[in-house]
């Protein structure tokens, strides 16, 4: 490995807030501070749920100017974010806020897709477990007027990285969650593509992680006060494949779970798993660092809860995270336990009257205070995640022996330990910034500043951030 020093920011952007940061490197040193950290809060308009993009972008900026004044010297600049929204533009200009994955525009779009490609031969062709906000049903709901229009699609992080440097590129692993790239050699799938109508002009070069995308523009100077040039390299843009970077694992019988608003739950493989099986059990075949394949499963993951504590505090309802786990913590464990993954639980409101509905729907009796809503909710995470993540095993070819779990779910204690009681595996909690851990060390890898195959990376991150272990107790096992 070289022994080189130097620092690099990472643009980290999730389904509810943002961040810059700050990477330190260095021979013994991985290191992410925060500059800024700012909300990511959707707006509802007449025509639907849209992403704030622009004042999104001014967040970023802002943060960006104070990396800048920390950092003289900043290296090169990479950005991820969530998966598949999209922005359309034509001459540079963008056509409107673009809209959220959780708007209901998108059954229209899944309607027009399936009647032409139902999802088996859709799964043969992208590797995609249905998701009804994957960016082709999107596409596919748009109005063809403004399709027609647009000259350009990019993704949230090609987008900020156009605005930054005015190259319109598309990275390969966030292209590869739109249903529209091919599977076997990530490629834009142009029969597809033109089969649904859509122009093939919309879709711009693709770029791997490592590439350089280009250099911050005058006016982005201009914005960040500064006149030295920067680089913006292209890392793992979604954020799970960032994430998947800075999993510490250290031997391919392992499983990983980021879990964040979302919890995606796999194994890393090398090549495309297609079978019905794959297909059948809900599993992605989405693009990874170092042209590696994450097999994974969406659970709904930690939106679930939040979005329960977000109801109570709109009805004046006091409820302290921290609190609420405590107390979840004593409530008993033998609880029933409800599917995170129904469609219902996917749109903003009431989660709690929802959890109610589902029970109700199936005469089984509920929780019934905050304490055993929390337990119910953290329980049935865990067996999510216990299912999905030795699932992935099976369908991989990977004899899972470890779970680590990454992101803000490795601080929720109750979560890990549940999660390695209903799997009967050890977890290994942390790094909590294993996004922006990943989309830095593949920038300090472009820039020169390290050297390696991914398995030297993740080495990296074992020898700087060390994993709380939870082992499975028996006695809590249902």
């Amino acid at each position: 490995m070289t022994a080189a020093s130097g620092t690099v920011a990472a643009i980290d952007l999730g389904a509810t807030s943002g961040r810059v940061m700050l990477g330190h490197v260095g021979p013994d040193v991985l290191e992410a501070q925060a500059v800024a950290r700012f909300p990511n809060t959707p707006v509802r308009t007449r025509d639907g749920l849209h992403w704030s993009v622009t004042t999104l972008y001014g967040s970023i900026t802002a943060g960006l100017r104070d990396a800048v004044r920390r950092a003289p010297d900043l290296a090169s600049i990479g950005i991820d974010s969530w998966a598949v929204d999209y922005a359309l533009l034509r001459d540079g200009r963008m056509l409107g806020e673009p809209y959220h994955y959780r708007d209901d525009r998108t059954g229209r779009g899944v309607d027009a897709v399936s009647g032409m490609f139902p999802h088996p031969s859709l799964y043969s062709r992208n590797g995609l477990q249905f998701l009804p906000f994957n960016t082709v049903y999107q596409l596919a709901a748009e109005d063809p007027d403004i399709l027609a229009f647009a000259d350009t699609a990019l993704l949230i992080p090609d987008l900020v990285a156009y605005w930054l440097t005015g190259a319109v590129r598309a990275e390969l692993t966030n292209a590869s969650t739109t249903g529209l790239l091919r599977v076997d050699d990530d490629r834009w799938d142009d029969e597809l593509i033109e089969a649904l109508h859509l122009p093939r002009r919309i879709f711009p070069e693709l770029v791997s992680p490592g590439e350089r995308i280009g250099e911050l523009s005058p006016g982005a100077l201009a914005e960040l006060s500064t006149t030295r040039s920067i680089p913006v390299h292209a890392v793992g843009s979604h954020d799970t494949a960032s994430a998947v970077v800075a999993v510490p694992m250290q031997a391919d019988a392992a499983a990983y779970i980021s879990c964040g608003t979302w919890g995606l739950v796999g194994v890393e493989v090398e090549h495309p798993v297609l079978t019905d099986q794959a297909r059948e059990a809900g599993f992605t075949n989405e693009g990874g660092v170092d042209g590696r394949i994450r097999l994974l499963h969406n659970v709904m993951g930690l939106w679930v809860l939040t979005e329960t504590i977000r109801g109570w505090e709109r009805a004046g309802k006091p409820a302290d995270l921290s609190t609420l786990l405590a107390a979840a913590a004593a409530a008993p464990a033998d609880g029933p336990v409800f599917n995170v993954n129904d469609p219902s639980f996917l749109p903003p409101g009431d989660m709690p009257a929802r959890i109610d509905a589902w029970f109700a729907a199936r005469g089984i009796r509920g929780p019934s205070t905050s304490a055993e809503y929390v337990r119910c909710i953290v329980e049935s995470l865990a067996q999510a995640f216990a299912d999905a993540a030795l699932t992935a095993g099976r369908i991989g070819g990977v004899p899972v022996r470890t779970i680590h779990i990454v992101g803000g779910g490795a601080l929720n204690e109750l979560l890990c330990q549940r999660t390695a009681d209903r799997s009967g595996l050890p977890v290994l909690a942390g790094p909590v910034e294993a996004t922006a851990l990943g989309n830095i060390l593949v920038q300090a890898r472009a820039v020169g500043l390290i050297e390696g195959t991914l398995e030297d990376l993740r080495y990296r991150v074992v020898r700087t951030h060390s994993p709380r272990r939870y082992d499975p107790q028996a006695s809590r096992i249902r």
